[in-house]
């Protein structure tokens, strides 16, 4: 199981006494561990403004994926048969691939990877990883996991598909644990949308994090390395 951080030492401000439609809620603090986790459980994220300062965001709307939403055609399930899964065997190369400054609006700094990597080996953050029949990583997502809540940072693919297949074999992961899980993926795009991926309100988000949040997590030490 995931191993506890000691208490943050920053207060953030509650996500639900914004403002409707404001989605940046607070600036400053740090990417320690505890400060990240504690913004997850209060339904925020980090993510640097234009102007390089670490902020906390709460879209509202806020983009989800229900599990038993997710669109897979019939081209998607014939790639994956090429692929091989795996769940946490490269987590640092996900997020350093995910990261590459050459993609349109890269925001993953060597920061963001030295913070998640701490979450990692915590047990708290985790990685979709999709390989070739030539055990290329050609595609995968990382994110955070916190009980039922799964907070999806970010995806990316070097073959087609690959990235689409990270997703389903998480949503299976997510489903067979059971339970009201929360796949949070920040904003609905037009590219998730199409996957199934929808807007609710922040005040619906909340509510479902504080349940979601009370169930046990679909990720173990078990599963490792699989």
């Amino acid at each position: 199981m995931p191993v506890p951080p000691p208490p943050s030492e920053w207060d953030l401000p509650d996500p639900a006494q914004a403002e409707p439609g404001v989605d940046v809620i607070a600036i400053g603090a740090d990417l320690a561990p505890s400060t990240v986790l504690y913004a997850y459980r209060l339904g925020l994220f980090p993510m640097h403004l234009g102007s390089g300062d670490l902020a906390w965001w709460s879209p509202d709307p806020r983009g989800i994926l229900p599990l038993d939403g997710l669109r897979i055609t019939s081209s998607l399930r014939k790639s994956m048969k090429r692929f091989t899964i795996t769940f946490d065997r490269a987590f640092v190369d996900v997020m350093r691939a995910c990261g590459d400054p050459d993609r349109d609006g890269a925001w993953i700094t060597e920061e963001f990877v030295e913070a998640y990597q701490a979450m990692h080996e915590m047990g708290w953050a985790h990685s979709v990883e999709v390989w070739n029949d030539a055990d290329e990583l050609v595609g995968g997502l990382y994110g955070v996991e916190i009980g039922g809540l799964f907070a999806g940072e970010s995806m990316f693919h070097r073959e087609r598909d690959a990235s689409k297949a990270a997703l389903v074999a998480l949503v299976e992961r997510l489903s067979s644990a059971g339970g009201p899980r929360l796949l949070d993926v920040q904003w609905c795009t037009d590219h998730l949308a199409s996957l199934g991926v929808i807007d609710v309100s922040r005040h619906d988000y909340l509510a479902a994090l504080t349940v979601a949040v009370t169930l046990p997590p679909s990720f173990s030490e078990t599963a490792r390395g699989e």
